[in-house]
């Protein structure tokens, strides 16, 4: 007998907190909500919020945008990157990260992907060497974290520098150490689907100073910056502020308001996500069709989403799988597919990038299903959406569809 459908949302994130309600009511009430806009005395909640995320990421200054996004652009312009240039980054990744590349006006080059769902390090290799990028934008998508030990020696050897894109990785390590503190510069987002949320919003973490007083200019200081706590010192900004455009791209007082008691409690919500995320994965992985990515044990990683392929399903079986689970109340996606939906998409719908012959990522990719984990969810709610994505994975199955 089947059990019952699952009746939850997938988009639903828990409510934003009391103190952070209390907290950007005070803002609105102010009337206050620039950035630069303070009382004589005051310093902002941008400002405030940039201190606390440097603390607790372990970095020297930090940055607050208006999205994930923008840290990226930000970061690359900051860094030097000009038009025309090439920039690797990873072939699976969300469309964001090659549209920085392109919003800057650089060329984006792709990197195969590995069937652990992480970038391929002999591909990457060959295409630092072939391509002369000097830039690697590196996406941990989805929450994987390749070998950064390896990275760092492939970056060593073919003088890459590493911008991180750490949207699915805030909190998650490398042997200890943060995603984000690797390379020159780590970007995070605080999208209403990510680890903290203001609805859109990013951050820009480093331990450079002179990309950071160019990243404080790009993001539209004009000449305030002394205003700025987790940057520099003035004397940074000397040169750069008659040399770097204003973007007008920092964020707001009233998200940076709503954030900081989330930033609070992060790390109680990391665990959260992560027993959600084991109790489906150990469930999944128990089905001989199922191939779940490898997690190495050096990777201490944020589950707020789960990945899993059916190597033996073919376009017709995944496209059956979707609409077999959504009979069943869950909301899968699938990277597979011939047309971009939503959040999901494949090199081959990015036409505004050159064309890429990528054969090992687009078979990874033609089999793989991904599934939000909101913190609304319960551990029970976990353990019916397992029974289910199994029980239409067996139906999809015994009807032949491969």
């Amino acid at each position: 007998m089947r059990p019952p459908r699952f009746t939850g949302s997938f988009t639903q994130q828990p409510p934003i907190p009391e103190d952070a309600i209390a907290a950007a009511e005070a803002v609105m009430r102010s009337g206050r909500l620039h950035r630069y806009n303070v009382a004589p005395g005051e310093v902002s909640e941008t400002a405030r919020l940039e201190e606390e995320f440097a603390r607790w990421q372990g970095a020297r200054y930090c940055l607050a945008v208006a999205s994930g996004g923008q840290a990226m652009q930000i970061a690359l312009r900051a860094a030097g990157v000009k038009p025309g240039e090439r920039v690797l980054t990873n072939a699976f990744t969300l469309a964001p990260v090659p549209g920085a590349i392109a919003g800057i006006g650089a060329l984006p080059v792709l990197v195969e992907t590995t069937d652990d769902l992480v970038i391929d390090l002999d591909d990457l290799a060959a295409k630092a060497r072939s391509s002369g990028a000097g830039v690697l934008l590196l996406s941990h998508m989805r929450g994987h974290i390749a070998d950064m030990d390896r990275i760092e020696a492939v970056a060593r050897a073919h003088g890459l520098r590493i911008i991180e894109d750490c949207a699915h990785t805030m909190g998650a390590r490398w042997n200890g150490r943060k995603s984000g503190s690797f390379g020159l510069a780590g970007c995070f987002s605080t999208q209403t689907y990510k680890h903290l949320n203001s609805g859109e919003g990013g951050l820009l973490t480093t331990d450079d100073a002179d990309l950071m007083a160019r990243a404080v200019i790009l993001s539209g200081s004009y000449m305030l910056y002394e205003r700025h706590r987790a940057a520099p010192p003035a004397e940074a900004f000397a040169e750069v502020r008659l040399d770097t455009p204003n973007m007008s791209a920092r964020m707001d007082n009233l998200r940076a308001a709503l954030l900081r008691p989330q930033l609070a409690r992060i790390e109680d919500n990391l665990a959260g996500w992560n027993g959600r995320h084991d109790r489906i994965a150990a469930r999944l992985a128990t089905h001989p069709a199922v191939r779940m990515p490898s997690r190495p044990p050096q990777e201490s990683y944020v589950g707020s989403s789960i990945q899993f392929r059916v190597p033996a399903l073919s376009a017709a079986g995944c496209t059956a799988l979707l609409s077999a689970a959504a009979e069943r109340g869950v909301e899968l996606k699938w990277f597979g597919a011939a047309e971009p939906a939503g959040f999901t998409s494949a090199h081959t719908s990015w036409r505004y990038i050159a064309r890429h012959e990528l054969p090992q990522s687009e078979r990874v990719l033609a089999t793989l299903f991904d599934m939000r984990i909101p913190l609304t969810f319960s551990l029970d709610d976990c353990d019916l959406i397992a029974t289910h994505i199994l029980g239409a994975l067996d139906e999809t199955l015994a009807e032949g569809a491969r």
